[in-house]
């Protein structure tokens, strides 16, 4: 029996925590920097965990994920 497939770009981005909540990393934190405030900087810190709409569907993403 064949492997699933995964989404590439799914698995790069995020990653499951024990409990099945999927954590991320804040946007806007990758170029123009300078353009933005310290306080948003700040805050983008780190890895936030996604909301649960958001967490279903990248957990469709990736096939061998446990859902909740």
């Amino acid at each position: 029996m064949p492997k699933m497939k995964t989404k590439s770009s799914a698995k790069k981005r995020f990653r499951t925590t024990a409990s099945g909540k999927v954590r991320a990393n804040p946007a806007s934190k990758q170029h123009n920097l300078r353009k933005r405030s310290i306080k948003m900087r700040r805050k983008a810190r780190g890895t936030t965990i996604l909301a649960a709409p958001d967490a279903r569907k990248v957990l469709s993403y990736m096939p061998y994920s446990r859902r909740k």
